[in-house]
């Protein structure tokens, strides 16, 4: 370890992925544990988007591809953000990235410097807070309430900002809540982002295909803030193409321009092979996307009717996404007679093991109180874990 640079050492590991690792070392053994920690569909890749890659392959695909991605895909991704967003972007605003993340972390690196603060709703996806610290930025938490649907408010974002705030980083739908803002939440937020012209937003609206209330809303859309706003996207979530590895962004042109001069050191263009499947998901009908959707919403109530029959439990109703953030306090300091429940790791580790239901702590999300259970599982799945979850809990004393 004492070889390893600072910014390594600095890093806390991911508890998704780490609860994930957990879960897949306990079924290569053999145990029948369900896997409630991963945050991507279990549905597989639409037909047309496969025989789009195969094509491709047959088409020698082969070669490196632009920086940026290729133009087609970016005017589809420029044409989505007309057509779905009434947002207006040009191919060269657009930048294709291995996934969403990676154009996270293309942007954070872009505009975050040493001592840049950043201002984070809590609860929040777990790489946000680590990014900006490898950026040399620090992390300004604002932890949001059950009773606010974990949502940031105007007042909330007013008060935390100070003369070394650089970015507001908002993600809806949210990981992990599954709160989404409404176009009046968003205009809330975009007047004060307004009134301080060296501040951006970075939007992340990965799942905005995943939605239980009506259309997607982005904060791109106000005049007033647009040119300082960034929007992350991509095909994983909405497309079921987690593996594919395809993400993009949009945004100023000189900001692009940036992100592929790092991205050029970091990685250079994305998979050519990726590139053409998301062309053919973006540029078809959402219909196969729709149909998630719908089996979504019928699990999220599935599970969250179950957990109605689990005392202590404290839930907001998801609007989007595909997870659920009970609050479990109401079991610290309870025990089985040899486990007693201290922490939210403790409570996941304890569900792991008298369960097999694979959960992820809340810690990792800026929410020591609470646990994310992923709903991207079958029903058959999610109602045999929420009963064993059940029978689990009611052991502790």
């Amino acid at each position: 370890m004492e070889h390893l640079s600072k910014r390594i050492n600095s890093l806390s590991q991911s508890q998704t992925i780490a609860m994930n690792q957990k879960t897949r070392d306990l079924q290569s053994q053999g145990i029948d544990v369900i896997n409630l920690t991963v945050g991507e569909p279990d549905f597989f890749t639409p037909p047309h988007v496969k025989e789009a890659a195969k094509k491709a392959v047959d088409d020698n695909f082969s070669f490196y591809s632009p920086i940026d991605g290729y133009m087609d895909l970016r005017k589809a991704v420029a044409n989505k953000f007309k057509v779905e967003n009434n947002l207006t972007y040009t191919p060269d605003q657009i930048s294709v990235s291995n996934g969403a993340k990676h154009a996270l972390a293309n942007n954070i690196m872009c505009l975050i410097d040493e001592g840049d603060e950043v201002i984070i709703p809590a609860p929040y996806w777990v790489s946000y807070s680590e990014l900006v610290k490898l950026a040399g930025g620090v992390n300004v938490i604002i932890k949001t309430t059950l009773e606010n649907n974990y949502k940031l408010t105007a007042n909330q974002l007013e008060a935390a900002i100070t003369p070394k705030t650089k970015a507001l980083l908002l993600c809806s739908p949210n990981n992990p809540t599954g709160s989404v803002y409404s176009k009046e939440e968003l205009k809330a937020i975009a007047d004060v982002i307004a009134k301080h012209p060296r501040i951006f937003v970075i939007s992340d609206e990965i799942y905005e295909h995943i939605n239980f209330v009506g259309s997607h809303e982005s904060i791109a859309q106000f005049e007033s803030i647009h040119e300082r706003v960034v929007v992350i996207n991509g095909v994983s979530k909405g497309y079921a193409m987690t593996g594919y590895r395809i993400g993009y962004m949009a945004g100023p042109l000189w900001l692009t321009k940036a992100v592929s001069k790092l991205q050029g050191q970091f990685t250079s263009g994305a998979s050519s092979i990726a590139q053409r499947a998301a062309l053919a998901a973006l540029t078809s009908d959402n219909t196969y996307t729709k149909e998630m959707n719908v089996a979504y919403k019928r699990r999220r109530d599935l599970v969250l009717r179950l957990m109605k029959d689990i005392p202590g439990l404290k839930c907001n109703v998801p609007e989007g996404a595909f997870y659920v953030f009970p609050d479990v306090s109401y079991y610290f300091g309870k025990t089985d007679g040899k486990v007693t429940i201290k922490t939210d790791m403790d409570f996941s580790l304890y569900l792991l093991d008298k369960a097999n239901a694979a959960t992820v702590p809340g810690e990792g999300f800026g929410e020591p109180n609470c646990i994310r259970i992923s709903y991207a599982n079958s029903d058959e799945k999610l109602e045999k874990a929420m009963i064993k979850i059940k029978e689990a809990l009611a052991l502790l004393k």
